[in-house]
């Protein structure tokens, strides 16, 4: 990463380990400081401040909302952690497992409303719009968690039901992200929409990724047990594909496990991945995040300003796009 990048990276870092500081009771904030101290990528808020600089305009303007996008990222990943009773995030317990359900859910709720009082901190000139789209924004989230929680319940979901999901539960949020910064730093309409379609791409193509690191990935390095959604029949764009693409005995395989209750769990892990690989979803998938990559840069190169401005950018796509974790 570039000095510009890692100054923003340390003004986040300080600014997130000042939130809910001094809130009582310290049982209701804890676990907010607990999951938001845990690191993570942080990938949305550095957005904000790039899209930003893309334009001119200094950080100190648009930091919090910055942070407040931040702060909802976490409050929504707690409450799926809770949803799809997860053990683990970015290599430590989940809230829900450190303390407890209510504590997840009450925790989650002060979270979503503390990244609205940071939101609202946007210079007056923007509040009416950054307020709208952010609104917006998390109501589309809401509808991708509804859409991902019904799958669960569906094997004949297809793959554009499914990317819809991913856009809705994920890709929104990097886009709004992008989008408040291009507009508090005065971007024309159409270079904060290139701006968020960028956002887009790049959020599609970073959780089909997430998707396949999740069967292929490090579990050293991914944050997460390796098969997590393979235990619990979650609807990827891998399962999906082996759904659609698999021979009769292959299907016959993979109902009897989606079906199945009782079972060692490595033993399903090692038998649908088997399938993937018979089916050869490993290259598939990477094709399809290639696209969208490609089409996020695509969107980016349509924003007016010169191309020595949106390295950071791109460098950042680069990145995302050959992740290990």
């Amino acid at each position: 990463m570039t000095g510009k990048v890692e100054v923003l990276e340390k003004k986040i870092k300080e600014a997130i380990e000042e939130v809910l500081i001094d809130e009582q009771p310290r049982t209701l904030f804890t676990p907010a400081r607990y999951i938001l101290s845990l690191g993570g990528k942080r990938l949305r808020p550095l957005l904000t401040l790039l899209a930003a600089d893309l334009f001119g305009e200094e950080s100190e303007r648009v930091i919090a909302p910055a942070i407040g996008v931040e702060i909802f990222h976490n409050f929504s990943l707690l409450h799926d952690d809770l949803m799809d009773r997860a053990d683990m995030r970015r290599g430590h317990p989940t809230v829900h497992k450190k303390w407890n359900a209510n504590t997840a859910i009450l925790s989650g709720d002060a979270m979503m409303i503390e990244a609205y009082k940071y939101i609202a901190r946007v210079p007056s000139p923007f509040l009416s719009r950054v307020l709208n789209l952010f609104s917006a924004t998390a109501m589309q989230i809401c509808r991708g968690q509804q859409y991902d929680m019904d799958f669960e319940q569906r094997t004949d979901v297809t793959e554009a039901e499914y990317l819809e999901m991913i856009r809705l539960k994920t890709a929104v949020l990097i886009g709004c992200a992008l989008k408040i910064g291009a507009v508090i730093a005065k971007a024309s309409d159409d270079d904060a929409e290139s701006l968020y379609q960028y956002g887009i791409n790049i959020g599609l193509a970073f959780q089909l990724k997430d998707d396949l690191l999740d069967v292929y990935g490090n579990p050293d390095t991914f944050g997460k047990k390796i098969g997590g959604d393979i235990l619990c029949n979650k609807k990827t764009y891998l399962l999906i594909r082996a759904l659609k693409n698999s021979s009769p005995s292959q299907r016959r395989e993979l109902d009897r496990w989606l079906k199945s209750e009782e079972f060692v769990a490595e033993e399903k892990i090692n038998a649908v991945k088997k399938i993937y690989d018979e089916l050869n979803l490993k290259v598939i998938a990477g094709n399809l995040i290639e696209k969208y990559y490609l089409a996020s840069l695509d969107c980016l190169s349509s924003v007016h300003v010169p191309d020595e401005r949106k390295q950071e950018l791109i460098v950042l796509s680069e990145n995302l796009m050959y992740r290990q974790k």
